[in-house]
């Protein structure tokens, strides 16, 4: 029998119904720190796709939702994608290496996302450090948190590969990224790298320092990170999966990144004093540029 991944953040990261939790996205969507506006339907999308690669906030929507519509709005501009390969952190401590959902059906209140399997396969047999890992997922929120922006956005139709990385090295990054750019050489995919940057600090310093690891981001520079978030301590929880994401892009030919917004948590709450960064950028296939989309949100 194929996996079932049930949620396990529904009715805390997000709301728990299919009601409640759509009127939650589109509010995500309307907030002044979003797009302002809703995505378009399929029928208004680009029937190509400039955007390979996502950085992506996971926190609760209250807080990082707003930003992740961002990401999610400039991903709806564009076809829908064959499939969509997420990479998160391992906040649990159950992942090896690198630890790849490989079968069955994610489940949220909005539906069953399928798992593309085939993807899947191909991808632990292109990368050595990658096993096949179903209990590892079960209580991870990072990628789990993705899916109804992503069922929201193009329906239950898009397949997905879920991949938790429990080691944060340069070599486990490089190694996942170069393994995924073979296999999606001739896919329309796209690789969504879910993170929060800096934790708990004071709203100035969690920006300096975000900031930092923003401009490598958008220089699509992996191994800037990683130094950037060795040198300055910044508690980002998923540079890993960003890194990955990079790796991949580098390896596709990528020359072109964008920042889409960036926020913390004391602009939802008020509170400056201990706060979370939340950011969003887009990386662009080769051929493409960062204005491609013409991005204008209301904001």
């Amino acid at each position: 029998m194929m996996g079932q991944r049930r949620a396990a953040v529904a009715g805390s990261f997000y709301e728990g119904t299919a009601e409640r939790l759509r009127r939650q996205i589109e509010n995500c969507f309307l907030h002044p720190l979003g797009p302002g506006k809703l995505p378009p339907h399929e029928g208004e999308r680009r029937n190509d796709m400039p955007i390979i690669g996502l950085v992506c906030p996971h926190a609760g929507y209250m807080y990082s939702g707003p930003t992740a519509a961002r990401a999610y709005f400039a991903m709806a501009l564009q076809r829908t994608p064959d499939v969509v390969i997420i990479i998160g952190p391992d906040h649990h401590g159950f992942a090896g290496d690198v630890s790849i959902y490989p079968e069955g059906v994610w489940i949220t209140p909005l539906g069953e996302v399928p798992v593309a399997s085939d993807v899947a396969k191909r991808l632990v047999e292109a990368c050595p450090i990658a096993d096949e890992n179903e209990s590892a997922h079960r209580y991870e929120h990072s990628l789990e948190v993705q899916l109804p922006f992503l069922q929201f956005c193009f329906g239950n139709a898009v397949p997905i590969v879920p991949i938790m990385i429990g080691r944060q090295t340069k070599d486990v990054a490089a190694t996942l990224g170069d393994a995924i750019s073979q296999v999606i050489k001739d896919a329309n995919a796209v690789i969504i790298a879910s993170t929060d940057f800096t934790h708990y600090e004071p709203q100035e310093q969690a920006k300096r320092k975000d900031e930092l690891v923003l401009k490598r981001i958008e220089a699509i520079d992996p191994d800037g990170v990683f130094n950037v978030v060795r040198q300055h301590r910044v508690t980002m929880c998923g540079y890993g999966p960003t890194m990955a994401m990079l790796y991949a892009c580098q390896k596709l030919g990528c020359e072109s990144a964008k920042v889409l917004g960036y926020s913390t948590s004391g602009d939802i709450s008020g509170d400056y004093s201990q706060v979370v960064g939340y950011g969003a950028v887009a990386v662009f296939r080769s051929g493409y540029d960062a204005s491609s989309l013409e991005l204008t949100f209301a904001t």
